[in-house]
């Protein structure tokens, strides 16, 4: 599936937000594609690299959403890397103000024809342009081994 299909926006991500930070994409493309790769139940992962390096005043990277347990890709879209970083900063904060809530923040993805996959995460991988685990950046629950 190509990039140009989905389009991200990020809510409740900035530095004052009072509500649980989403990730939502819009899918504009062919409407079996993604629902095929995107079933209600998955257990899915998200993932960030950076395309540019880290330190890059206008750096980006792509998102990525892959199957649990199989690796398999679900999709990417481009993203601004100091919006990413700012949905890490408010669903950390987030996750510390709601300890009852199963997830720090939650993922939406729109398909063609009003279909809706939702999911509350709690963990989101952000590597560099080389490949490295960038902790400091990620969200990782307590007790996640890497």
């Amino acid at each position: 599936m190509r990039r140009d299909y989905f389009t991200l926006e990020l809510r409740d991500a900035g530095d004052d937000a009072v509500e649980q930070p989403t990730v939502h994409v819009e899918y504009d493309g062919p409407s079996d594609e993604l629902e095929t790769r995107l079933k209600p139940g998955s257990d899915i992962d998200l993932a960030f690299r950076f395309q540019t390096p880290v330190d890059d005043a206008d750096a980006d990277g792509v998102l990525a959403i892959t199957e649990r347990l199989t690796g398999e890709f679900v999709l990417e879209v481009n993203a601004d890397a100091d919006d990413i970083l700012g949905l890490v900063d408010a669903a950390k904060a987030y996750g510390q103000e709601q300890s009852d809530t199963p997830g720090c923040f939650s993922l939406e993805v729109d398909m063609t024809g009003g279909d809706r996959f939702a999911t509350e995460k709690r963990t989101l991988l952000v590597y560099d342009d080389e490949g490295s685990l960038l902790r400091k950046h990620s969200l990782i629950p307590s007790g996640v081994e890497l």
